[in-house]
């Protein structure tokens, strides 16, 4: 625990996802009092012509209530 899935565009290198990883780490341990070998990252890339069905739908318009932080965008422009 914790468990963290990242789901972004392609287009970021290795050396970009490391440091992400590490940042959002040492935040994660800092804030939820826990050691870093507790935490994992996954990142998964989605193209952006897919973005809306396979993430924006599923993952935040049906999930609304789990969201800490909410997009400001909408990508079906409701």
């Amino acid at each position: 625990m914790p468990h963290i899935i990242i789901k972004m565009y392609p287009g970021r290198t290795a050396e970009q996802k490391e440091k992400l990883a590490a940042a959002i780490t040492e935040s994660v341990t800092s804030i939820a009092n826990c050691e870093a070998k507790s935490v994992s990252i996954a990142i998964e890339e989605v193209k952006p012509e897919e973005w809306a069905e396979k993430v924006y739908k599923p993952e935040i318009l049906e999930k609304e209530n789990t969201l800490v932080k909410k997009p400001g965008y909408d990508p079906f422009n409701r």
